[in-house]
């Protein structure tokens, strides 16, 4: 199968081999779970339980509100013991609604219903299932997979990419997850196609992995999955990227993949799809990678939703010397986290304590204009002349020039030969703009408010004067009644 090429993207140090060759281990069950009903774009879950209950693994203690949510489970079997504000897996450090779990160490299973057949199930269904088991895109966004099958059956997709690529240096949980559950991954990837009534489906794995690239083969052998090997290259996990790889198809700006006939899911993905229809297991755990200069002994652990980051590096040896930095996901685009008390969470693919050298921090010089990080960037912008209008504060131009298409990846700050951090002009700037934005919706409001007390305020008014107008006009047609009376009986 032809590929296709791409546009910029970068090489970064992979730095995979501390990890990428020790099978995953379990983690032990820390004393406590913390888990937050915020874990996926959209409206955050409601709990469902109060401080004293007895829960199953797998039980419902939080459901989503809205269109775009989620549901949360119990990791596993234990009491409530906390229902409240923790710290939250975000550099802002701040509180986030959470459900904290005491575990009995028991691990007794919450029973659904599993069906004789998974592929028998209608369509909606499998969305269904996947939805009821909180199942969100485990490559890092986040976003609900129920809402996506559902939205790509609709449009009637014809293509599931699946993306195998984990790009992100370090990071090796999809690759360890590929080789051992390459079985269940298949499984998983053919529920999803039926699901949406896709005619193909393509499974994208950088050619770094080998081991990955023949277990999934082997697992697809006798299905219609086909598996493909695509360059390693940064950021091939990026699901634009890897559609334009795989099928040279363009997603339009501010576009979806649903756009041009594509739904895109991690492998991660659709092995919880595998687990929540074939095995009745909502989403409780994920593979991460714990790795980093900084780590005694890195490796990749199935980690209950809410267990504390210290614990995972406890289990890993702890750290060999002071981490300079810790973060959650990958270094491209990972959060810096400033504690080891937040919990990890359905979209944490990586926890990693860098040291001084692996950060390689350096004072920016100025901008020489040698247009590198035009190169890098993999969406064709302009990071040097949009990063200029960022430092004018000049943000319509700097949209003008494509900042809302730009992913965040980080590649032209990494080829950058002055060190400039072009990716934190960007995000201030978009930040700046969503707050912009939303003091916009807020005027917007109060103006609405306002206009509709003023409507209020003369309507209420108006009532009055035509009470107080009919009042006078009863008193006089009464008063004249009575003297048409007193007339007629004086006549009479």
């Amino acid at each position: 199968m032809k590929l296709f090429k791409m546009r910029g993207g970068v090489h970064p140090e992979a730095r995979k081999a501390d990890s990428s060759e020790r099978p995953i281990r379990i983690l032990p069950l820390p004393p406590l779970l913390h888990v937050p009903l915020q874990q996926h774009i959209g409206a955050p879950a409601k709990p469902v339980v109060r401080v004293g209950d007895k829960v199953l693994a797998g039980q419902l203690v939080g459901v989503g509100q809205g269109h775009v949510s989620a549901p949360v489970h119990a990791p596993t079997s234990g009491t409530v013991v906390a229902i409240g504000d923790h710290p939250a897996p975000h550099p802002s450090g701040l509180s986030a609604a959470t459900v904290t779990i005491a575990p009995d160490g028991e691990g007794r299973w919450f029973e659904y219903e599993v069906p004789a057949d998974p592929f028998a199930l209608a369509p909606d269904d499998i969305a269904a299932r996947a939805g009821a088991a909180g199942i969100v895109g485990l490559g890092g966004a986040a976003f609900p997979s129920s809402v996506k099958l559902d939205a790509s059956r609709q449009s009637g997709v014809d293509t599931l990419v699946i993306n195998g690529g984990e790009c992100e240096p370090y990071l090796t949980c999809d690759d360890r997850i590929m080789r051992e559950r390459a079985s269940e991954i298949v499984t998983g990837i053919r529920l999803i196609q039926h699901a949406v009534g896709a005619t193909r489906a393509l499974v994208g794995i950088e050619d770094n992995k080998p081991e990955a690239l023949a277990a999934m083969r082997a697992a697809a052998a006798a299905t219609d999955v086909q598996i493909r090997a695509v360059p390693a290259m940064y950021p091939m996990g990026w699901e634009k990227q890897m559609i334009h790889a795989l099928l040279g198809r363009e997603v339009p700006a501010e576009g979806r993949s649903a756009d041009i006939g594509v739904l895109v899911h991690n492998v991660a993905t659709a092995w919880a799809v595998q687990q929540a229809v074939c095995q009745g297991r909502p989403l409780v755990s994920r593979i991460v990678t714990v790795s980093g200069g900084a780590v005694v002994a890195p490796c990749n652990l199935e980690v209950p939703i809410g267990a504390p980051v210290q614990a995972l590096f406890d289990v890993c040896g702890g750290f060999r010397t002071t981490p300079a930095r810790l973060v959650l996901g990958g270094p491209m685009m990972g959060q810096q986290i400033a504690r080891t008390s937040v919990p990890v969470v359905k979209g944490t693919s990586g926890v990693l304590a860098l040291t001084q050298a692996e950060i390689g921090l350096t004072r920016p010089a100025p901008c020489i204009r040698c247009s590198t990080c035009v190169r890098a960037c993999p969406v064709g912008l302009l990071p040097l002349e949009i990063a200029a209008r960022v430092r004018s504060d000049d943000l319509a131009g700097a949209v003008a020039l494509g900042l809302k298409d730009c992913i965040g990846c980080g590649s032209c700050s990494y080829v950058c030969p002055s060190g400039i951090p072009l990716v934190h002009f960007f995000n201030y700037a978009k930040g700046d703009l969503a707050a912009q934005a939303r003091s916009k919706a807020k005027q917007e409001t109060t103006r609405k408010l306002a206009a509709e007390r003023s409507a209020r305020i003369e309507r209420i008014a108006r009532e009055r004067e035509e009470a107080a107008a009919a009042r006078k006009a009863a008193k006089a047609a009464k008063e004249a009644a009575a003297r048409a009376a007193a007339t007629t009986e004086a006549a009479a």
